[in-house]
């Protein structure tokens, strides 16, 4: 089993928030994929990185799927698609294998 996690920014690159509807769309397609989703959004994480000139932060919201089989063509469209969603260079989706209790 596994568990992928998706961390996708809060805002744009410009500072303004993306629609409530980009986050939706996110966890209703995993959902209908995986059958559940889980995203933790009420207080969302800070990402913090070295930039090329100084360091760059994103406050972001972290969604996750279970998955029997990972698929890591499918996941690097997804990255892809919602790289273009949320104007990112990257979108850092990563799998953890597990084992549930």
């Amino acid at each position: 089993m596994y568990l992928v996690q998706i961390l996708l920014p809060v805002r744009d690159n410009d500072g303004r928030p993306f629609p409530r509807s980009c986050f939706q769309a996110v966890a209703d397609r995993l959902t209908h994929r995986f059958g559940g989703v889980t995203a933790f959004s009420r207080a969302p994480a800070e990402g913090m990185w070295s930039g090329s000139t100084a360091l760059a932060r994103d406050d972001i919201i972290v969604v996750e799927a279970m998955t029997s089989d990972l698929d890591r063509g499918w996941w690097r469209s997804y990255r892809h698609e919602l790289e273009r969603t949320f104007r990112q260079e990257a979108i850092v989706v990563r799998a953890t294998e597990i084992e549930p209790l």
